[in-house]
């Protein structure tokens, strides 16, 4: 499949700060792995930590704490439920500053010359997002793309799934996705989609900038999205199911540009 590309104006983007909570302790995560993660992000603003803890984890986020300069408390094991609303936060909850979700022009500018990204199309479920963002950071995908409403978001039961690799794939939240794939194909990105009636995975040719939609858990890709899709990928089912988990779904596509990408 023959591709051009065109090239991207140059725009003055700004982080959006709209519709963000002002940093509280009301913004947690929790688990050793993503307060680690959030720490060396410099996200930190209280460690919460179970009394009489101890162990080469809990020494490394002190460590970590002192380092960024953020206060330990060491609480009982019903308040670190609470914090986690009954989350399995292995006695460590940090309270965090929101996070910073980019516009889609600042993670254009910010990623390379051909980038990697997924778009996902009003996932619900936080473990499927953050097990997206995991498969995402240890495949290469250069940024996530969400829509404000109707949609996961950053949460602490993403980060946690996510074991920290939240702080490493960006995630740009739009108003409207389909304007945001419109956005992508007038900067010369090739748009791709799942469809039990499209073309085997294994012949994608994945090489350029290119955007992969996932679509909702329920109901797949909307009909305005479809029509936009430059092309329909179908990972083959032998068995009696009708589709794939999102993630599980999307981590097969994602390796699989991975491996077309780096040929």
């Amino acid at each position: 499949m023959k591709k051009t590309k065109n090239k991207a104006k140059n725009k003055k983007v700004t982080r959006e700060t709209k519709d963000q909570p002002e940093t509280n302790e009301t913004d947690f995560v929790f688990g050793h792995y993503a307060a680690q993660e959030a720490l060396k992000k410099a996200r930190g603003n209280k460690l919460f930590l179970l009394k009489e803890a101890g162990g080469t984890k809990i020494e490394e986020l002190k460590v970590l704490a002192k380092e960024h300069s953020v206060p330990v408390k060491w609480v009982p094991k019903q308040k670190l439920d609470q914090m986690s609303e009954g989350g399995v936060h292995q006695g460590v909850v940090l309270a965090i500053t929101p996070y910073q979700y980019l516009t889609l022009n600042e993670l254009i500018e910010q990623s390379k010359s051909q980038p990697f990204f997924v778009l996902l199309d009003h996932i619900e479920d936080p473990h499927n997002f953050g097990s997206i963002l995991r498969t995402a950071d240890a495949s290469g995908v250069d940024g996530i793309i969400i829509p404000k409403h109707r949609a996961c978001g950053i949460t602490p039961t993403v980060v946690k799934t996510s074991t920290g690799a939240v702080e490493y794939v960006p995630v740009a939240r739009v108003t409207n996705l389909t304007q945001a794939v419109t956005e992508l194909k007038e900067k010369g990105f090739w748009i791709f989609g799942t469809d039990m009636n499209g073309t085997s995975y294994h012949e994608w040719n994945a090489k350029g900038a290119i955007g992969l939609i996932i679509g909702n858990e329920g109901h797949g890709m909307n009909t305005g999205l479809k029509k936009q899709v430059d092309e329909t990928l179908t990972i083959p089912i032998t068995g009696h199911v009708q589709s794939l988990n999102a993630s599980v779904a999307s981590g097969i596509l994602m390796y699989e540009a991975f491996v077309k990408r780096n040929e």
